[in-house]
């Protein structure tokens, strides 16, 4: 697992690297400038001194000499940090005089007054060459090749002199920017500093709006998401708390019944006595029952809605037939017609067969529940858009009534029956879930009602 990088680390990175590879490549180009114009001040002492020497080459009777006293060689050689080095030579006559170890190039190779330039190796010292080639004056004894030489000290002492004074302010430019950068950064990250400490210091019931008065542009998007955040958190805890409290007042009612008949059989003397009291047991323990069952069920359209539990393949017209046969027998104790209409071919979605059949038996359960004896229920597959049409003949809703049934724990008033209004709120949250549309209308021959859930483009129940 990569481990996380600090975002200090990264922006000293980021703006540092770059400034270290500028100073370096500003450092070496002044270097390798200055060092180009110091060779070339002293090449050119070396050129003069090589053409002082040429004009001390004398042609007499068809002989070359070189005719310069010990003491001006002495002058000439004398350097208080270089050795210098020279050797005269001729075609015709050979070495004339200096150091015959000295290398220099072929006198073929060289043209008339065009100095040449080279680096060699003498008494195991490196050393800077320039040789010249001139003719001897006053005769026809051929050309004169005259070289000079002397030692890299004073090149590499102001190489060194160059280096430390190109070097030497670059660095202090360096950590003087760099300190400079190390504050701003620590100043630039502050606020984020602060804003953690604003947030961890909150208690977990604390969710009104961060402050952004003091906050960076760049930093307030980050703010904006959170306090989002905390309204999102803030609007599902207190949706979290209504449901709970309405959980319990419904729990309660059946509950207390629960207890009090218990008690009535406790008191009877007899058998007989106690079946009414039994009966109430009964009855209260079914709508317990089915009561946790619906909390259960929105439980788990909450981990649906979280991804834990992937939507996978199904049939439509197969789910809902097998459902329709789970309640064919409560429909006939209630004497209600219960229909099917499915096409032929599959009826393919992608969704959660658990919650998708709860659905559709909350649908039906509604429809039987409220439907008058002797009435029709019909259930109808849609193939495109891919849905379901549940449609009765009961008692039916008011118009201004269709936005509210879909709340939780919401009945209308006066209805019969004692569902406790959770049944299409999870019929809402199931088809939410799947991105279904849902819509109310007319039912069986326009009396009634007609739900229907489509998975596809928006349709009407008519």
């Amino acid at each position: 697992m990569r481990k996380p990088q600090s975002l200090r680390a990264q922006l000293l990175a980021r703006l540092t690297l770059p400034l270290i590879a500028v100073v370096v490549l500003d450092a070496a180009v002044s270097y390798f400038v200055a060092l180009h114009y110091a060779d070339r001040a002293y090449d050119s002492w070396l050129l003069d001194s090589a053409k002082s020497l040429a004009q001390e080459v004398k042609t007499q009777k068809d002989k070359v000499t070189f005719d310069l006293p010990p003491i001006a060689v002495e002058v000439f050689r004398w350097d208080a940090m270089d050795k210098t080095f020279f050797k005269v030579e001729s075609a015709a006559a050979g070495f004339i005089a200096g150091d015959r170890a000295l290398p220099g190039p072929a006198m073929a190779a060289m043209a008339a007054d065009a100095p040449l330039f080279s680096d060699g190796e003498i008494q195991g010292r490196k050393v800077r060459i320039v040789s010249v080639l001139t003719a001897s004056a006053g005769g026809d004894s051929g050309d004169v090749l005259v070289s000079v030489a002397e030692t890299l000290n004073k090149r590499r002492g102001m190489m060194n002199e160059i280096l430390l004074a190109v070097v030497a302010p670059q660095l202090l430019l360096l950590l003087v920017t760099g300190l400079h950068i190390w504050v701003g950064i620590n100043r630039g990250l502050s606020p984020l500093h602060d804003l953690a400490t604003l947030i961890g210091q909150r208690s977990a019931r604390e969710l009104n709006p961060i402050p952004d008065t003091n906050v960076p542009l760049e930093v307030r998007s980050l703010t904006h998401t959170i306090n989002a955040l905390l309204q999102r958190l803030g609007s599902a805890l207190a949706a979290q708390q209504r449901f709970i409290e309405n959980a319990a007042h419904q729990l309660r009612t059946p509950l207390a019944g629960l207890k009090v008949h218990a008690e009535r059989a406790l008191a009877a003397d007899s058998p007989d006595a106690m079946k009414p009291a039994l009966s109430h047991i009964k009855h209260s323990a079914d709508r317990v029952a089915h009561l946790s069952s619906q909390l259960l069920v929105l439980a788990g359209s909450e981990s649906v809605s979280q991804g834990s539990r992937p939507f996978r393949s199904l049939d439509l017209a197969a789910l809902a037939k097998a459902c329709c046969m789970d309640w064919v027998y409560k429909a006939l104790e209630q004497e209600i017609e219960l229909g099917f209409d499915a096409p032929r071919s599959r009826v393919s979605i992608k969704g959660d067969e658990t919650l998708l059949r709860e659905l559709l038996n909350n649908l039906l359960d509604n429809s039987i529940c409220y439907s008058n004896p002797g009435g029709r229920i019909n259930v109808t597959v849609l193939a495109d858009p891919p849905g379901w049409v549940v449609k009765d003949d009961g008692p039916g809703i008011r118009p201004e009534e269709a936005d509210r049934i879909f709340e939780r724990f919401y009945r209308i008033p006066g209805s019969r029956g004692e569902g406790c209004g959770l049944g299409l709120a999870i019929v809402k949250e199931i088809a939410d879930l799947h991105a279904a549309r849902i819509d109310v209308g007319p039912g069986i021959d326009g009396k009634g009602i007609g739900i229907s859930v489509c998975f596809g483009r928006q349709t009407r129940a008519g």
